[in-house]
């Protein structure tokens, strides 16, 4: 460990991983009220290795803006690789820190690598201090009045919704240590390279970063909250509030979104808007009680359900392709690979239609999402797949197949959200139709002047065929 002079106090070592912003942050406010220098880090460790091109593509965007927004504050990121336990014992004794601070996470594999973590650095006689600020509610703070778990969101809704919250914290002044260690370079890091040439398309509808959060929230709850309850269903409108991504990497905490919509006082839409965040929350309330819902089915006997699997490999490929001869379908699959993401809307049509039109397992489908989303989030990606096929928690019944036609008479009446994204059939496709033509593999060997395809399954049938196959496992379960 470095010798520091007895009166210089040791720094403190504030890990970002999933919380990449300064204001309200309680772990980096901690730390910045001891009174000791802070040294910022992030770690390319296993897990930034198992996420998808999208959602790595999208963090590298993420730590460069946190490299900035430091940076402006007279403080810096350090950027080292490996397994974090021994980075975070190496760095501490580098720089003779003392304590390390980080946010708390809740999936399976963040709760072992933080317990591993947090033995490594107490047998080096340096403090592990844990902080939440990832989500509103600890998951162990919403029970029912028998003292479980909710397993149904409408009366978890019901227990928080009037729940007091802090406000959110300011983001703090750092003091930089006397010197800084050594840093690897983000470009180096090449996060950006499973996405190809698709990165450059991607990046036009991306802002990253908590300024960028903090801007399009504002702008969202000025001019779209209001309409929200039923806005957010059309899906050729822009009057969602693009917080996906921010809330994902945590450039904006679901505390500050919370309160910033409590003030704009726009009710019916206000409150359209609270609970879904606190969907978001139901989901990583439930990944923590029960981790399997990320890797298996929720509901017991489903992982023996029927899905279709190699025989399917065909559809499949359609499916990820946006070439199902289903406009809506295709469009949203299209608006993924050209944006980076996929309206909420247009999500439950996608996997309803692989789930139950196609009978493809939902781990078929989560699994793509979690290599083309940049929006990507481990609960959140695992319950819609699950509520869709109908294997998870507060499940949508069995019975419920969307029709992607009827859905987009609904919700895209004038077709202007399949004519963006489609460009087979029209005679001058907008860029955006054409953009997705460049971000795709060229390997798929698609092209805009070829004929759109005719349907690979019959709308009426394969939603004959889901309630029939339903039905049958019913009765045997």
């Amino acid at each position: 460990m470095t010798d520091l002079p007895a009166n210089r106090p040791r720094p403190i070592l504030f890990w970002f991983r999933r919380d990449l912003r300064l204001g309200d942050n309680p772990g980096l406010l901690a730390a910045a009220r001891a009174g000791q220098p802070v040294i910022p880090v992030f770690i390319r460790d296993a897990a930034v290795e198992m996420l998808g091109a999208a959602p790595r593509w999208r963090l590298q965007q993420g730590l460069a803006a946190l490299s900035e927004a430091l940076a402006a504050r007279g403080s810096r990121l350090i950027l080292r690789a490996g397994p974090a336990a021994e980075v975070l014992a190496e760095l501490a004794g580098e720089t003779g820190a003392g304590a390390v601070h980080w946010t708390r996470l809740y999936d399976p594999e963040a709760r072992a690598r933080d317990a591993r973590v947090s033995t490594r650095l107490q047998d080096c006689g340096i403090a592990a201090r844990e902080f939440g600020g990832h989500l509103l509610f600890e998951p162990d703070s919403v029970r029912t009045s028998q003292g479980g778990a909710f397993k149904v969101f409408t009366p978890f809704w019901r227990a928080v919704q009037n729940r007091a919250l802090p406000e959110p914290g300011a983001a703090p002044d750092l003091t930089a240590p006397a010197a800084w260690p050594e840093s690897d370079r983000l470009a180096d890091w090449r996060l950006d390279h499973d996405m190809q040439r698709g990165a450059a398309v991607v990046a036009r509808y991306e802002q990253a970063g908590e300024a960028a959060a903090l801007t399009r929230i504002a702008r969202f709850l000025a001019a779209d909250l209001a309409d929200y309850e039923t806005g957010r269903d059309r899906v050729a409108e822009t009057a969602t509030s693009g917080m996906s991504a921010h809330l994902s990497l945590g450039e904006v905490s679901p505390l500050t979104l919370w309160h910033r919509a409590l003030a704009a006082r726009a009710e019916p839409g206000g409150e359209a808007f609270r609970r879904q965040l606190v969907w978001r929350e139901f989901a990583y309330h439930l990944m923590a009680q029960d981790p399997r819902l990320l890797e298996s089915a929720w509901r017991p006997g489903w992982d023996h359900f029927p899905w279709r699997r190699d025989a399917r490999a065909g559809t499949v490929l359609a499916w990820q392709q946006g070439r199902t001869g289903a406009p809506f379908v295709d469009a949203a699959m299209r608006e993924m690979y050209v944006t980076g993401h996929m309206h909420n809307r247009a999500r439950m049509i996608v996997a309803s239609y692989l789930t139950k039109h196609l009978l493809c397992d939902w781990r078929i489908g989560q699994r793509w999402f979690e290599h083309c989303l940049a929006d990507w989030d481990p609960a959140a990606n695992a319950l819609g797949w699950q509520w869709v096929a109908g294997s998870g928690p507060d499940a949508a019944p069995f019975f419920r197949v969307f029709n992607p036609a009827l859905q987009a008479e609904k919700f895209d009446p004038d077709g202007q959200y399949r004519r963006r994204w489609i460009a087979e059939g029209q005679a001058h496709p907008p860029a955006t139709a054409l953009a997705f033509f460049d971000a795709i593999p060229k390997s798929w060997g698609l092209r805009a002047d070829a004929d759109y395809p005719a349907p690979i399954v019959n709308l009426k049938q394969g939603r004959a065929d889901a309630l029939a196959a339903y039905k049958e496992f019913n009765a045997g379960l």
